[in-house]
């Protein structure tokens, strides 16, 4: 059996609904037309989804640790692959030449 879900028909106004909804719309004060400077402003929903792109981009590797190194790393809780991230950074940080 289809599990497909039945949707209501849509009716569309007719031609003189269409005209004395656009009326009413035009003559609402708080509902008026977007400006077109307006509209050229406007950003794609799409756009604004998801985490913030960083400036401190990073790499995705795989990487093998030794299981005593990634259960203590875990053990500290959530965000625990960003603490083992800085762990090494502050490594190379002290060891560049």
């Amino acid at each position: 059996m289809s599990k497909a879900i039945k949707r209501p028909a849509v009716a569309m106004p007719s031609v003189e609904e269409d005209k004395a909804i656009t009326a009413a719309a035009k003559a609402d004060p708080e509902a008026q037309p977007l400006t077109p400077q307006q509209l050229n402003a406007m950003v794609p929903l799409k756009s604004l989804r998801g985490r913030p792109k960083s400036d401190n981009k990073k790499l995705l590797v795989s990487v093998r640790y030794s299981p005593e190194v990634v259960a203590y790393f875990r053990s500290t809780g959530e965000g625990w692959q960003a603490r083992m991230d800085g762990v090494l950074r502050q490594y190379v940080a002290s060891n560049a030449k």
